[in-house]
């Protein structure tokens, strides 16, 4: 573990210009440096970084963050990996914090299985090419597939021998403990003795992000029958199958240069490909596509392509794990290779340059791919294509983005040659079910009809006036910006008409005067800023923009960040010819004022609508009634104060 104040020399010491300068050629404009934009393909700089503030956010792609988030993004570091990566920049040493026994405990055994995997790699490795076995074996299996050595080496590749326990007493010769052979999957204990689990198999070393072996897969050479032709390791606390990608990181790199991630099915589709040039590329490995591996992908990109073979049934098969990538916002394109043809054969039957013209020019959108392959199984029938279109639908539903929906709806109209109305209605009826499945949630608009003589109105949903978070951001932008500022306030005086003032921070009297009307807040980010200033003002000393932005919580530094991003700064030049914009700065108190009155208004309101539905389910003779039509008189007054306050109609 860093300790605190290791982590704290950390922030006070990297400068974001200079660790953003090391990967983006940044240029002056006013306070600020601007280039372009190393997370997404721009052309116009909208890459600004603050100096100042010890931010960086692009105003094209939305990302934002301070030095150790940048670090994180662009090298796809841990958070600790980053906090490192900066120690060794500006010289800051580290001196690990000594964990509690059960902490240490869980270290080393992580650490025991990370030692004992990585000597298990070199092990199958130096087997396959040191030993008569090996060579005769797994080598010659390699070399007959066509992989090249240093392809062979680039993936560690291996050989377990046909012994039974070879590896397992060669690790116990070199003082590996049973726990870690047995806890790893590399051994299986039986009936009081051990063996090996991958004999006799040729091995696929499986690593983590950082390039750390984490597991094996190993295929079996023989045409034995009763055993499995692939045996992989189990899951371990450094191994998750859902959670591991075969060659993420070889690939990881060249994902985020291409924008685009080759999703295959098995460990030597993903080595054909990297020896025909093409690097970003991943597997998983036989299992189903799983929620958290194709959100490992989109750390690196938003967009994968999927490489069939001609097996039908394994196409559709795989259409559930499309479905998860399409619920999570990311774009699907997929090639389909020649009957009998998978990556790998492919790969090694054509040239580099053969493979990349086939993959770009075969590529085609999922839903399109989807509706033509289904279509040509119907056969005219009315009832399967009937079928099809509610298959199509559903899948097209799944997509977050309302943009694209009625682009699909388009497209799948032409192809299977049903009305375009016809499909958006369908549609529709799918996205009001899955609403009201969940009340809870916003209500989304219905997609504007395309193509129709007629044109409804847009229909505007009803404002929510019980949702005070648009008021709480307000509030919470106005302390992060003028929060240390001082404005004068009127006091009173034992002489009558005598009017004295007193200078008051804008978050003196924010803090006070929410405390006082015990006002909270509904989203927790927003309350945790707003207790740190809290405290700042009871303490006598308040946190400033560093405190935020160089937060713990993720979600405090974001929103630190998105509050004290300024997009355009005004030329100085404007000035010297007379024309001037207004500043909001330009009066403190009367800002501080109506950002409290504002919150406090639509507090009041949401309290009000509260109450009269609970008035409604009361007996109108009840007392506990009257109670509440007391408290809807009373706070409609105060509201109505409120109000006349803020300048707004009074409400009846």
């Amino acid at each position: 573990m860093i300790p605190k104040d290791t982590i704290h020399s950390i922030m006070d010491a990297a400068r974001i210009e200079e660790v953003v300068g090391d990967f983006v050629q940044l240029k002056r404009r006013g306070v600020n440096l601007l280039g372009l934009c190393p997370f997404h393909n721009e052309k116009t700089p909208s890459f600004t970084v603050s100096p100042a503030k010890g931010i960086y956010k692009c105003f094209g792609c939305g990302k934002a963050g301070n030095a150790v988030n940048f670090v994180m993004e662009h090298e796809k570091y841990s958070y600790p990996e980053a906090l490192r990566y900066l120690a060794n920049k500006y010289g800051i040493e580290i001196e690990e914090q000594e964990p509690d026994p059960e902490e240490k405990q869980l270290e080393t055994d992580r650490e025991g299985l990370f030692s004992v995997s990585n000597f298990a790699q070199k092990y199958f490795t130096d087997t396959l090419f040191e030993t008569e076995e090996g060579k005769a074996i797994g080598l010659s299996y390699f070399l007959e597939r066509g992989f090249r050595e240093d392809i062979i080496r680039k993936f560690q590749l291996g050989f377990s021998p046909t012994a039974w326990d070879a590896f397992t007493n060669h690790a116990r010769q070199n003082g590996y403990p049973e726990k870690y052979l047995v806890d790893s999957g590399l051994s299986i204990s039986k009936d009081g003795r051990m063996y090996d689990r991958f004999r006799e198999r040729v091995m696929f070393p499986i690593h983590n992000l950082t390039g750390k072996v984490i597991g094996f897969g190993g295929r079996i050479l023989t045409s034995d029958k009763t055993k499995p032709k692939y045996v992989n390791s189990p899951e371990s606390e450094i191994y998750n199958k859902s959670k591991s990608l075969y060659g993420i990181w070889l690939a990881r790199n060249t994902i985020v240069s291409r924008d685009n991630c080759f999703l295959v099915e098995g460990y030597t589709d993903v080595i054909s490909l990297h020896q025909s040039g093409i690097e970003n590329v991943v597997a998983s490995s036989g299992t189903s596509l799983t929620t958290d591996q194709i959100r490992l992908i989109s750390r690196y990109t938003r967009n994968i392509t999927i490489l069939y073979d001609g097996d039908t049934a394994g196409i559709k098969a795989s259409f559930r794990g499309i479905d998860m990538i399409l619920e999570q916002g990311m774009n699907v394109k997929v090639v389909l290779f020649p009957d009998g043809e998978d990556p790998d054969s492919y790969s090694r039957k054509h040239s580099s340059s053969e493979v990349e013209a086939f993959l770009a020019t075969e590529a085609s959108d999922f839903i399109t791919f989807k509706t033509t392959l289904l279509l040509s199984e119907t056969k005219n029938d009315p009832i399967k294509k009937a079928g099809l279109v509610h298959d199509i639908i559903q899948t097209i539903s799944l997509i977050p983005d309302p943009i694209i929906r009625p682009l699909y709806i388009r497209e799948c109209s032409e192809i299977m040659g049903i009305a375009e109305q016809t499909l958006m209605n369908e549609l529709n009826k799918l996205l009001r079910k899955k609403r009201s499945k969940d009340a809870a949630a916003p209500e989304e608009p219905e997609e504007a009809t395309p193509d129709t003589s007629i044109i409804a109105p847009p229909q505007e949903l009803a404002p929510d006036i019980t949702d005070c978070s648009a008021q709480e951001r307000d509030l919470i932008r106005v302390l992060m910006l003028y929060g240390t500022q001082k404005f004068n306030i009127p006091v009173e005086t034992e002489i009558p008409d005598l009017v004295e003032y007193s200078a008051i921070s804008v978050a003196e009297y924010i803090c006070n005067d929410l405390r006082v009307n015990q006002i909270t807040f509904d989203l927790p980010v927003h309350q945790t800023i707003f207790d740190a200033f809290a405290k700042g003002v009871d303490e006598g000393s308040l946190p400033d923009e560093k405190y935020f932005t160089m937060h713990s919580d993720p979600e405090v530094t974001q929103l630190a960040i998105d509050l004290l991003s300024v997009k355009y700064e005004l030329s100085p030049g404007w000035e010297e010819i007379k024309i001037y914009v207004s500043d909001e700065s330009g009066d403190i108190g009367k800002l501080s004022e109506k950002a409290v009155l504002s919150l406090v208004h639509r507090k009041l309101r949401a309290m009000i609508h509260h109450n009269q539905r609970e008035m409604k389910e009361l007996d109108h003779n009840s007392e506990l009634w009257v109670d509440h039509l007391s408290k809807d008189i009373f706070l409609k007054k105060a509201l109505n104060e409120i109000s006349r306050k803020l300048g707004r109609i009074l409400n009846g």
